[in-house]
């Protein structure tokens, strides 16, 4: 079993989900850098991949996060670790000058009946005193609604089909 990577000074949530799916169907699902926008667009928008293979280690993408008075709303998150069918890995940054480190840990584990619990850890590296008040004043907590209400999005997709909107593609040089 692997341990999450921890960042210095972090600042974390979990959110979680079951899926009446097995985890390797989730996990290839997940592992595509591209399907993210699927489940994600009502807060991250604007994606462009960051190259043209969206699936695997080195696959990223770029995009635009819609939370109120945020005026560095540009981020990226790239695929650096899998552990088919149990983990990925996403590191990113965000924020005035992309100073702020995310980090994105999906593990997925056997669940009763043949459910899948699909858990989300995502952890930001503060930074300067400006990015901690932003997260105390509420931040931190808008992104875990929203990240919640995402993985509920993922569950109605992969359960019931219910596809939302098109494939980010390669940004322009």
């Amino acid at each position: 079993m692997h341990r999450p990577l921890i960042i210095a000074g972090v600042d974390a949530f979990t959110v979680s989900t079951s899926i009446a799916l097995p985890r390797e169907q989730i996990f290839e699902y997940l592992a595509d850098i591209a399907n993210h926008a699927e489940f994600s667009d009502h807060y991250l928008v604007k994606w462009h991949l960051l190259r043209e293979d969206s699936r695997g280690e080195g696959a990223g993408a770029r995009f635009r996060i819609e939370a109120p008075l945020n005026r560095f709303s540009w981020g990226d998150v790239t695929i650096s670790e899998l552990d088919p069918p149990y983990r990925i890995v996403e590191k990113g940054r965000t924020g005035k000058f992309n100073r702020l480190r995310t980090l994105g840990i999906w593990t997925l584990s056997p669940g009763a009946g043949g459910t899948t619990i699909v858990d989300y850890t995502y952890e930001t590296d503060p930074g300067p005193l400006s990015d901690q008040l932003r997260d105390a004043l509420g931040g931190r907590s808008w992104t875990q609604r929203q990240t919640s209400k995402a993985l509920r999005r993922l569950r109605a997709i992969l359960e019931e089909g219910a596809r939302r909107g098109t494939r980010p593609s390669v940004a322009a040089r």
